[in-house]
């Protein structure tokens, strides 16, 4: 089976639209986003075993709701496989339960966990979806309650949007600075809803799967009865369909413009407030605070995740089995 395929984008940039595209393709399969992956690698590391694996994955939600056999994934585990081939045995298993040849990912909290998606799973290509942060903060932030987990690592505000957007995005990039030709290609939300036919064969060219028009006949073919955040499935792409000049104020666009206007600069999108300016002191001690909360957050999720109590707290047929963050 080819490399997998990972949709990166921050969250609310759009990559569930891109994934719900590219999934139609006959060359690939892209299911609901996953979680699982930081989780299976801190609990089986080195050689896995195969019992525990299987035990651990009984309790996992999200492989019943994918309609995966787990007796079809025990047949593709094998003696001194590690984590990487071992989690790709899940995905494997659901593609070939839908009749793909290839599988992908789109789950926005493995923005966070870029060195450890190349270490499991190398020769993976990355499409990094990037979406005007002003943009991305408005979606984000009027998401309704309940289509979440919160932490205390999940941002309330405009300026702690973009302190996560600019760690992420520059995260992304670097990543695709350091792969070879041929693995990563940055693509802008933009560019997709205005001119979906172009970029997505583009996409399907990189990744070397089939395009086809029926890509993007997806309206009416998606569930979202029970995503009341993904309600614009119901349409075709769309173009302005949040608008940050009408739905921020102008203190919250300049708010987010000093924590990532360099950035955006850097990207292509005008400011309210030109010319780009590299982050101030305040803002830089803004940006290294939340990114301690979030190492702090995500490192008691490892812990947790690592010892017993994960298994008492998340029994078989239980709920919660893998979401270590609310941002993603």
């Amino acid at each position: 089976m080819k490399p997998p395929l990972f949709v990166l984008g921050v969250s609310r940039s759009g990559t569930t639209l891109l994934r719900v595209i590219l999934d139609r393709s006959p060359g690939i399969a892209i299911p609901d986003e996953s979680f699982f992956v930081p989780l299976l690698a801190r609990r089986h590391r080195g050689t896995v075993d195969s019992e525990r694996f299987l035990d651990d994955l009984r309790r996992l939600p999200v492989l019943s709701q994918w309609g995966v056999s787990l007796e079809d994934i025990g047949r593709r585990l094998h003696p001194e496989m590690e984590a990487g081939p071992a989690i790709a045995a899940i995905y494997e298993s659901y593609a070939a339960s839908v009749g793909k040849p290839r599988w992908g990912d789109k789950t926005p909290m493995y923005m966070r966990h870029l060195p450890l998606l190349e270490h499991l799973f190398p020769g993976a290509q990355f499409v990094h979806l990037v979406r005007d942060g002003r943009d991305a903060a408005v979606s984000f932030l009027r998401m309704p309650a309940g289509t979440y987990t919160r932490t205390w690592a999940h941002p309330d505000t405009v300026t702690d949007f973009a302190r996560l957007w600019r760690t992420e995005v520059s995260a992304a990039r670097a990543l695709g600075a350091r792969t070879r030709p041929g693995r990563y290609l940055e693509v802008r939300y933009e560019a997709l809803v205005a001119e979906p036919d172009e970029v997505v064969s583009s996409i399907c060219a990189f990744a070397d799967i089939p395009f086809v028009p029926e890509m993007l006949e997806y309206t009416g073919q998606v569930d979202v009865s029970a995503k009341p955040h993904q309600q614009r499935l119901l349409e075709p792409p769309t173009v302005g369909v949040r608008d940050w000049h009408s739905e921020l104020g102008a203190e919250e666009a300049l708010a987010f413009e000093a924590v990532a206007g360099d950035l955006l600069t850097e990207l292509g999108y005008p400011l309210l407030s030109p010319p780009a300016r590299a982050p101030g002191l305040r803002d830089r001690a803004g940006i290294a605070s939340y990114r301690a909360r979030l190492a702090a957050w995500n490192g008691a999720a490892a812990a947790v995740q690592r010892s017993p109590l994960w298994r008492l707290r998340h029994r078989a047929g239980t709920d919660r089995g893998g979401r270590d963050s609310a941002a993603g």
